[in-house]
């Protein structure tokens, strides 16, 4: 298991309650007013998270004002 900061186990923590009922479209905006981080900080972490996390699969999905990001259970 990869070495997680705490930034990034409360993102990964946020997101496993997300997916526990399948798969989630999340922004980094909602992720950080649930968590109390700013959207960049999310957003700076995500890309990471969905290379090195077992636990979610992250896939960035669609842009409009802000990226989309689709999160499974891995």
């Amino acid at each position: 298991m990869a070495d997680y900061s705490e930034e990034e186990r409360r993102i990964l923590e946020h997101l496993r309650d997300q997916v526990a009922g399948g798969e989630s479209y999340v922004r980094a905006k909602n992720i950080a007013e649930s968590i109390g981080l700013s959207a960049k900080q999310v957003g700076a972490r995500l890309p990471r998270l969905a290379e090195k996390s077992d636990e979610v699969d992250i896939e960035k999905w669609g842009r409009a004002r802000s990226t989309t990001w689709r999160v499974t259970r891995a």
